[in-house]
């Protein structure tokens, strides 16, 4: 079967968060099933130096119709990795930039025009570079595509029986617009009602698609259920609930041959369930990389790797912030995000730089070492589609802390120190009073030193990898496929 995928960033290339994660690391899986696998994704600026041989393109121009005018992109061709061929959209007015939605802390006021264009354009290069039996388009950029063939192109012979599937990487982001939007990208104004893309009285993106789309997958089953209830469905739960016949909670995977304490090379010694003795070394080396060489082999260190912003959680760490350091403990954060929370970690570390260090940026290098040298990591989302880093600490031996949602819910079990099972520590609610009885606890059980090498060693067991995902999102394609002939 052939697949495109269609998203607006995908490891290497380009990346923001999780969403390029799943696009680099699906693909490759589908194609060990046999799948035949394309991926369309904007040539922004700063991809070209990821794209390996000659540079060419596939297509030269395609004309793409708005209200008033023509835009015109061509299709460069990315070549194959994994067997994975891969093509980008060059429209350099549109495209040509550093950010990819817009200037930290806002959004390009054009995104209507940059993914109206990005949606249409893939189904055009698709007619041309080979039509596949199922468009995989994910989250509100993509999202269109959906609204597209079953409107504009009801009728093209070409792409007619093709099939969609949307997933849901986050519903917090559905690219609102103002209602002209409708006649700008081309769309009948009957399209601009309750029942189709309007959503109080703006013009949203992801509602098309989940309007349009055969089936609806997100990144996690807990997550599938969250988004049908007016907490977690932003707005957009009755639309959800009204397709929960065809919604499908599928969990995410993790690349081990990027994250795996026993081959990292990040780390300043290896290790792995059956010889811990590297993760001493990893400990000292980010302690040193955050200046805190004080810091004793029996106090416990709580990593946090996260993009600074209030759906992580961060509102409560403020709330307990005075409490934790009152703890022994040493807490090591490095990201960025809203200036809010990035002031919160900066005033944090400067009133408690015995126990508190933070680095405002992000460090590939730097997130491997806390992963490796912390005893905990936390993670206390308010929600959380699915989550990576709770993933990547299982399989470093840093037992989550996490709130019970989303796929944090789904991927960790409470400990029982009686029983000698589960993998971590969770907490329902959302309270600051919940989450320091959870850190409590794990602070707790981290006493006990052969109960704590048993909760670790089961984290290290489990196993996130994309083999089993990819399989079921082969089998969303299958019935997809089945109900187009």
């Amino acid at each position: 079967m052939h697949i495109v995928f269609a998203a607006s960033e995908c490891v290497p290339f380009a990346k923001t968060g999780g969403l390029a994660d799943v696009v680099g690391a699906l693909p490759p899986e589908l194609v060990k099933l046999g799948h035949e696998v394309t991926v369309y994704l904007p040539l922004y600026a700063g991809v070209e130096r990821h794209i390996e041989g000659e540079w060419k393109y596939a297509i030269r121009s395609i004309t793409i119709p708005f209200e008033y005018y023509n835009r015109f992109a061509g299709i460069v061709d990315g070549g194959k990795r994994a067997g994975v061929q891969y093509y980008f959209m060059d429209c350099p007015e549109l495209f040509d930039r550093e950010e990819l939605y817009g200037p930290k802390g806002g959004e390009f006021p054009n995104n209507w025009e940059r993914f109206g264009l990005y949606c249409r354009a893939v189904l055009e290069a698709a007619k041309l570079l080979g039509v596949p039996e199922i468009f995989h388009v994910h989250d509100w950029q993509a999202a269109l595509i959906p609204v597209y063939l079953r409107t504009t192109y009801a009728a093209d012979p070409q792409l007619g029986r093709a099939g969609t599937v949307l997933t849901i990487h986050n519903a917090g982001y559905q690219g609102w617009f103002p209602p002209p939007t409708t006649e700008r990208l081309l769309f009948p104004w009957d399209l601009f009602t309750m029942d189709k893309l309007e959503q109080f009285d703006t013009f949203n993106f992801l509602k098309g698609g989940l309007i349009y789309s055969d089936i609806l997958t997100t990144v996690s089953r807990k997550y599938a259920e969250e988004i049908q209830t007016p907490e977690f469905g932003e707005k957009l739960d009755s639309v959800l609930r009204g397709r929960s016949a065809d919604v499908r909670g599928i969990l995410n995977g993790v690349d081990y041959a990027k994250w795996d304490p026993a081959t990292d090379k990040h780390l300043a010694a290896r290790f792995s369930p059956e010889d811990l003795s590297g993760k001493a070394a990893c400990r000292e080396d980010l302690l040193h990389a955050f200046g805190m060489e004080h810091v004793g082999p029996a106090t416990p260190i709580i990593g946090i790797v996260s993009r600074f912003a209030a759906q992580k959680g961060f509102d409560l760490v403020e709330q307990i912030a005075p409490l934790l350091v009152d703890r022994d403990v040493a807490v090591l954060a490095l990201g960025s995000g809203e200036p809010r929370y990035e002031k919160f970690f900066r005033d944090w570390a400067f009133w408690h730089k015995a126990n508190v260090g933070v680095q405002i940026r992000y460090d590939d290098s730097l997130a491997h070492k806390i992963e490796a040298g912390s005893d905990m990591f936390l993670m206390p989302s308010r929600y959380e589609p699915c989550g990576l880093n709770q993933i990547y600490s299982l399989k470093y031996g840093a037992v989550p802390v996490v709130r019970a949602t989303g796929g944090l819910d789904d991927t960790i079990e409470e400990w029982d120190a009686e029983k000698g099972t589960g993998t971590g520590f969770k907490f329902g609610g959302y309270s600051a009073a919940g989450l320091m009885t959870a850190i409590d606890r794990a602070l707790a059980a981290f006493q006990d030193k052969s109960g704590w090498k048993r909760l670790m060693l089961n984290g290290m067991a489990r196993n996130y990898s994309w083999e089993q995902p990819a399989r079921e999102y082969a089998a969303v394609y299958k019935e997809v496929a089945g109900r187009r002939n």
